[in-house]
This record gives C-alpha cells, structure tokens and sequence, in this order.
C-alpha cells in the first residue's frame, strides 16, 4: 500500500514509514518488525540492507522528493533515523 506515487507532488518530508517502504520496494525485504519508529537507530547492516539497497534507495528518494542527495552526505550514514535526517535536511534547504 503506496500512498506516495512517482510523478506526484513532491513531498516535503521524508518520514521513516517511507523510507522502509522504499527499501522493501528496493531490496524486497519484508516488513520490518515492530514497525519502522522502534528500529530507527538500528543499523542498516543489522536489519539486512547492504550499500547496494542503501544506493538504489537513495535514487529513489533523490527522484520522488526531487533532491540532490550527494554520497558524500550519507557516507556516515548507518541508520534509518540518520537517512532521514540527512535527506530532509536536504529538502528543507531546497
């Protein structure tokens, strides 16, 4: 269940329900367990993503928000809650 369809309007906000739905679209992970907010600090490597999945859903969120999101930004990145961070960051400076 999609509620954030490519071509839309753009979001302003990128919110970790999103985001998880993005890397399950990207990576074909199921749903995360106990829901998105509980493993926000958890990191990537330890919930099954590697940079592959973290590549192609920085692509994806780069299309749908419309937002530069450089590499060197989420090069630090190792967790859900940081992604956001950082790509809001982005959109709010946009």
């Amino acid at each position: 269940m999609n509620d954030h369809k490519e071509g839309s309007t753009m979001a302003t906000e990128l919110t970790m329900e999103r985001l998880f739905s993005i890397l399950r679209e990207c990576a074909g992970e199921e749903e995360v367990a106990g829901g998105a907010e509980e493993v926000a600090e958890t990191e990537f490597s330890a919930l099954g993503y590697d940079s592959l999945a973290l590549l192609e859903t920085t692509a994806r969120v780069s299309r749908e928000y419309g937002v530069e999101i450089p590499e060197e930004d989420l090069a630090d990145v190792k967790t859900p809650a940081a992604f956001v961070a950082a790509v809001n960051t982005r959109l709010s400076a946009a």
